[in-house]
């Protein structure tokens, strides 16, 4: 009698070649993952809620495909509504010029109305607060250290509802209820799931910072408007340029793609306009505050990686050789000269001006300033001078200009109470407190019941359940992209790397928690991605789904709880001192 070979397991003959490890495990309950197809991984498909779901609610077929097709703009509308009733509600309490709102929203009347921000006097805000119409807008310049592109949008407000709290307010409030908006497509596009998506926008809707700082007159949630604005234009693109890829590439007779070298190394991916978009959306971001150039650095490396892994799935050898010669110049060009242009246009108002802060200042002059400027990590750094009479006096006037606001930033150590280092932003170590207020019982909406003083508060607090989840998302994510390539993990830490990182070169300098507005969405992404892991792989079993969606509901539900509880210090509502001592969990938010 013939032995069979020592190797070969049930359903094998001799002379078959040797099983490979997944075969060998397949014995002790091993289950090798379903094979996606090239189509698929290029262009993946939308995930469709399985008919299980409806039959447990009793949902006709007929109307769950309607529901089905209502969902990927219903949904996120619906989860953008809350978030403008939330942001709009009493926008214009307080009824006061609080924080930084004291030059934001005073540049903003002086420059939508006169071209350029104006020297206000120090005691003008009561007056403003009691009668605007009788302030007068400041003839003479004043020297602002910020670029104008979220000035002018306040002005916006200011020109449509005058000069009041709730006019300098209302843009702020619409670009942060459109950025929920942007999040729920944003993440819906990301993760394939228009629940995941409407669920990072309804993180977003309840976040304390984001909360506050969408009804502050702050240039912070502009530049996170343009970021977000810039990432959800670059995975249209990515989405675009893949589907172009696929379209290109050869069929087998079973109708599937395969993929073809030539193709995936040689195919001109033609013009990008979503390219092009974002790197408007960069300039305007840069065109607010300065920290948008560390986005657009990163998000140019991003977009790039992004198309060598797409040309790697479509059968390229070399990915990234390829990308080098076909993508990388044009994405080059479509992103940074076109932020360039876009934040040189922003200062249209000041080029157009005769009064501005610096105009003239290369009048007479033929280089430029200044001989050294000082980088982080390097100190002072000499620069060349050259005869540059060749320039127009105004970009020499302007990059003198620019050269003074840049050394004033990295100078900046003045002590402030509420300054914080940004190791202990994403812990909330330290909020901002931008109003407080202890009105006597009846009065201000204090209570004429309560026995001692109330407390009135704007505190820019993120919601603390969500950032202290979002410390492990971080985790979670971070593995997703370094042990499992995880392509929408690495944008997500990008993204949070973009907004949060660069603060680190300036720990001397004086910077607050506010501006860690700009990476909030990637945090409630992250969160989001992390609670679609609790809720189970696609193909787990009954058991495995109820045990994970109960404990991601119950997450979910404990951060809406935590942000109403702290609504009222979010708002400036008054409440009894004993209700405020109770919300200062931690020492250092007093």
């Amino acid at each position: 009698m013939t032995s069979t070979a020592p190797h070969t397991l049930e359903g094998e003959t001799a002379g078959d070649p040797p099983p490979g490890w997944q075969d060998r495990l397949r014995r002790f309950g091993y289950a090798a993952r379903p094979r996606i197809g090239l189509r698929d991984r290029l262009v993946p498909p939308y995930t469709r809620p399985s008919g299980q779901l409806w039959a447990v609610l009793k949902v006709s077929p007929a109307t769950a495909e309607r529901l089905v097709r209502w969902s990927p703009w219903g949904g996120p509308l619906l989860v953008t509504l809350v978030a403008g009733l939330l942001r709009f509600w009493k926008l214009g309490s307080p009824d006061a010029v609080i924080f930084d709102e004291t030059y934001y929203a005073k540049d903003a009347w002086a420059l939508i109305n006169r071209g350029y921000e104006g020297a206000w006097p120090k005691d003008v805000d009561k007056s403003i607060i009691q009668d605007p119409s009788s302030v007068q807008i400041p003839t003479d310049p004043g020297y602002v250290v910020h670029p104008p592109v979220g000035k002018y949008l306040i002005g916006l407000g200011e020109k449509w509802f005058d000069f009041t709290p709730f006019g300098w307010r209302f843009v702020m409030a619409v670009l942060g209820t459109l950025s929920v908006l942007m999040l729920c497509r944003i993440g819906r596009r990301l993760f394939r799931s228009t629940f995941l998506g409407c669920l990072a926008g309804l993180l977003l809707a309840v976040d304390g910072l984001h909360f506050v700082m969408s009804r502050m007159a702050l240039l912070d949630l502009v530049v996170m408007f343009f970021v977000l604005a810039a990432f959800g234009c670059l995975l249209i693109d990515r989405d675009r340029a893949r589907a172009r890829l696929a379209a290109a590439l050869p069929e087998n007779e079973d109708g599937d793609l395969r993929p073809d070298t030539a193709v995936a190394e040689g195919l001109r991916l033609g013009l990008r306009p979503w390219r092009i978009a974002a790197g408007v959306a960069l300039g305007l971001a840069c065109g607010t505050k300065w920290n948008g150039l560390y986005v657009l650095v990163v998000f140019c490396v991003m977009t790039v990686v992004w198309d060598a892994s797409a040309r790697r799935t479509a059968g390229a050898v070399r990915p990234y050789r390829a990308a080098l010669r076909r993508d990388v110049c044009w994405a080059f060009v479509s992103t940074v000269p076109v932020a360039v242009v876009t934040y040189l246009a922003s200062w249209t108002g000041w080029f157009m001006t005769d009064k501005g802060y610096f105009r003239d200042w290369a009048h007479g002059r033929d280089g430029l300033s200044p001989d050294h400027v000082k980088l982080p990590l390097l100190g002072k750094v000499s620069l060349p001078q050259f005869d540059m009479g060749w320039v127009p006096e105004s970009l020499r006037s302007l990059w003198h200009y620019e050269a003074e606001v840049y050394s004033f930033h990295v100078n900046l150590t003045d002590k402030h109470t509420y300054q914080s280092n940004p190791w202990s932003w994403i812990v909330l170590g330290r909020p901002v407190s931008y109003f407080y207020e202890s009105p006597s019982p009846g009065t201000d909406g204090c209570p004429s019941s309560t026995t001692d003083k109330c407390a009135r508060e704007v505190l820019a607090l993120g919601t603390p359940l969500l950032w202290w989840a979002a410390c492990f998302a971080i985790l979670y994510v971070l593995w997703r992209w370094v042990f499992r390539r995880d392509w929408r993990a690495g944008a997500i830490v990008g993204g949070i790397a973009a907004g949060y990182l660069p603060w680190f070169l300036y720990q001397e300098r004086t910077i607050f928690f506010f501006y860690a507005v700009v990476f909030v969405p990637f945090l409630c992404l992250a969160v989001a991605m992390m609670i679609g892991a609790i809720l189970g792989p696609p193909g787990s079993d009954e058991r495995r789904r109820a045990v994970g969606a109960i404990g991601a509901g119950v997450l979910v539900l404990l951060i809406v709880w935590n942000f109403i509880y702290f609504w009222p210090i979010y708002t400036g509502t008054a409440i009894p001192l004993d209700s405020w001592r109770n919300r200062m969990w931690l020492d250092t938010w007093v």
